[in-house]
């Protein structure tokens, strides 16, 4: 995990002041989740180039702790923590930076509240909703954004992009800015946020986003992301930089998250697979649990089996489904899973009824061969139902750009000629035959906001 910093004004070499760090020197600082090393790879009157290098043991991370039921042990020891920049590397700045952060400088004081021409560079920066999401959260702040996409497997490009970016951020700016802007946004862009996050994480989320936050076009966004989507928390932190009127416990990049529309879905695919007269059934990207906590309710579901490639999704629907207070009995209901949807697992097979809630949409369109062959061709329950945004329905979301989609994390959103298409193409190829329905309030010109596929075998 790598973040570059170069100062291209002479004499170059007063970086080293505004950092606190000697260029002549190369300093390790222990972390609690590995080594943070500063050294510079460039030094000269005209330019001056500091490094940040984190070392991460993921391992290390998590030995002697206690992962329920062995769940997601692999995930540990398998992921992409030392070499992504994560919430680990924003950490890192604020504790190896903590005075350029704060924008102190003993010996160049000047020079700490002036606009200085700097480019940062990110070596693997994950962006979920892509390069889009990338800009629209650098740009409002004066930054030209560079971005390099990194594929999959650059010996098969036919798999597809990765979610990953090494990037370029130019401008004229306060050191301590970069910093801040850097701090906040990389685990909005991320999704993720490796330790817990209560009031304190508000505290700092206003303390780093003085002065920009307040003003920027995607200030909705980046609080409920930074704060891991816990409402209270985001609101929060909203109405203290703008006020009730600019608080909105919604973010508007997720107009489909109504409250009354998201609880109907689920509700309505609960009600189906009841419906079907399953009594083992999967949640593919169960996410933090809504669905599972329905179908733990019907004691028709003799097994329950929720998987989601996000292991903190995971965490906290083990959290909400309160699995420690169950009975033995109700505990045996029900298993959680970590895994991926375009990998064949040998865990999904043998079941009456899968249920797939707003999930396909998230994956890169060249993943969806792998994830009809593992649902389809693999796991083939006897009944599958399958949820997705129907794209006509999003005219009437009024807070919504047109040609934008309904979430940043969304990689396609179809319309209900495409979804159809789509669905009886792989039910021809599978053996399975289709019929649609309709979820939501229908509209007589675009239909209603969510489109169901109903497998059946």
């Amino acid at each position: 995990m790598l973040l570059t910093i170069t100062y291209k004004q002479a004499p170059a070499t007063d970086l080293g002041y505004l950092l606190h760090k000697n260029p002549a020197r190369v300093q390790t600082f222990p972390l609690a989740f590995g080594s943070a090393h500063v050294f510079y790879p460039e030094v000269g009157p005209e330019r001056c180039t500091a490094a940040l290098l984190l070392e991460i043991d993921p391992v290390g991370l998590v030995r002697g702790k206690r992962h329920g039921g062995g769940e997601g042990l692999l995930d540990q020891y398998v992921n992409d923590r030392p070499y992504v920049a994560s919430s680990f590397l924003s950490v890192a700045v604020a504790e190896v930076f903590s005075s350029a952060l704060s924008g102190r400088s003993k010996d160049r004081p000047d020079l700490a509240e002036a606009a200085l021409p700097l480019e940062a560079t990110i070596s693997m920066l994950p962006s979920r909703g892509g390069e889009a999401t990338l800009r629209r959260l650098f740009e409002p702040l004066g930054y030209v954004v560079g971005a390099e996409g990194v594929p999959l497997d650059e010996h098969h490009p036919d798999w597809g992009s990765s979610p990953y970016f090494r990037v370029t951020l130019r401008g004229n700016v306060r050191l301590r800015d970069l910093l801040r802007h850097i701090y906040v946004l990389v685990p909005v862009l991320d999704h993720e946020k490796h330790y817990w996050v209560g009031d304190a994480e508000v505290e700092k989320l206003l303390r780093n986003g003085e002065g920009w936050l307040a003003q920027h076009p995607e200030r909705e966004l980046i609080a409920h992301r930074y704060l891991k989507f816990q409402r209270s928390l985001a609101r929060e932190a909203l109405t203290r930089l703008v006020g009730e009127e600019g608080a909105d416990e919604e973010a508007p990049v997720r107009p489909e998250r109504q409250p009354g529309l998201h609880d109907d879905r689920i509700a309505a695919v609960a009600a189906a697979l009841k419906a079907t007269g399953a009594r083992r059934v999967l949640d593919l990207g169960c996410g933090e649990g809504k669905l599972l906590r329905l179908l733990m309710a019907e004691a028709q579901f003799e097994q329950i089996v929720g998987l989601d490639v996000a292991y903190r999704s995971l965490e906290i629907a083990r959290e909400r489904l309160n699995l420690e207070q169950l009975t033995q009995a109700q505990r045996d209901r029900i298993t959680l899973l970590h895994g991926s949807l375009t990998y064949r697992d040998a865990r999904l097979t043998g079941f009456d009824a899968a249920a797939v809630v707003e999930v396909i949409e998230h994956l890169d369109p060249a993943r969806l061969e792998a994830f009809e062959q593992v649902l389809f061709g693999h796991a083939r329950p006897a009944s599958i139902l399958l949820t997705t945004p129907n794209a006509e329905y999003n005219a009437r979301f009024e807070r919504m750009a047109p040609g934008t989609l309904r979430h940043a994390d969304h990689r396609f959103e179809w319309t209900r000629a495409q979804f159809e298409g789509w669905a009886q193409a792989v039910a021809a190829r599978h053996g399975y035959s289709v019929r649609f329905e309709p979820l939501g309030p229908v509209d007589p010109e675009l239909g209603a906001p969510t489109q169901m596929g109903v497998f059946a075998r």
